[in-house]
């Protein structure tokens, strides 16, 4: 059950979802609250929402300490390639990891799912999902195929974490 959204981007389409499925939802980021704990308000609203997981779905911000420690092993994120790999890390995220890997002829990608900790990519890997690569493979197909395999690897994601 989804209990809550939060975004740190006003124009978030899972908001706009959120909010036609009557389910909570939040923005808050430096620009609305400038002299606030950004990390620790969004740790408190977690908290008052019972949250058992949290997902992130395109959040491009280091998650703070305070954060990470009050839900450890419960932050899970999706990246679309396979961890570890020269495609994780501080500006690998999204067109630029599918741009990364056509450029390098890679002959695999696919999807990792996996927890977050202080370092972008570097938490536990949950599951990972992999794919060949065609011959004539864009970065635009590619990216298609990368984000119909990452829905069905959050759902088995989660099944697993729930089992």
């Amino acid at each position: 059950e989804v209990t809550v959204v939060v975004s740190n981007n006003t124009n978030a389409n899972a908001l706009k979802i959120a909010e036609q499925m009557l389910i909570p939802n939040f923005i808050i980021n430096d620009k609305k609250y400038p002299n606030e704990n950004i990390d620790e308000k969004i740790a408190n609203l977690f908290f008052e929402f019972k949250c058992d997981y949290i997902f992130c779905s395109g959040y491009m911000k280091i998650i703070g300490s305070k954060l990470i420690s009050s839900f450890e092993e419960k932050i899970v994120n999706t990246h679309p390639a396979l961890l570890p790999s020269k495609y994780g890390g501080k500006g690998m995220y999204g067109r630029f990891v599918h741009e990364a890997i056509i450029e390098n002829n890679e002959k695999k990608s696919g999807v990792t799912i996996h927890f977050v900790n202080e370092k972008y990519d570097d938490g536990r890997i949950i599951l990972k999902k992999e794919l060949e690569l065609l011959d004539d493979e864009t970065v635009d197909s590619l990216e298609n195929k990368i984000k119909d395999l990452e829905s069905i690897a959050i759902i088995d994601a989660f099944k697993k974490l729930l089992a």
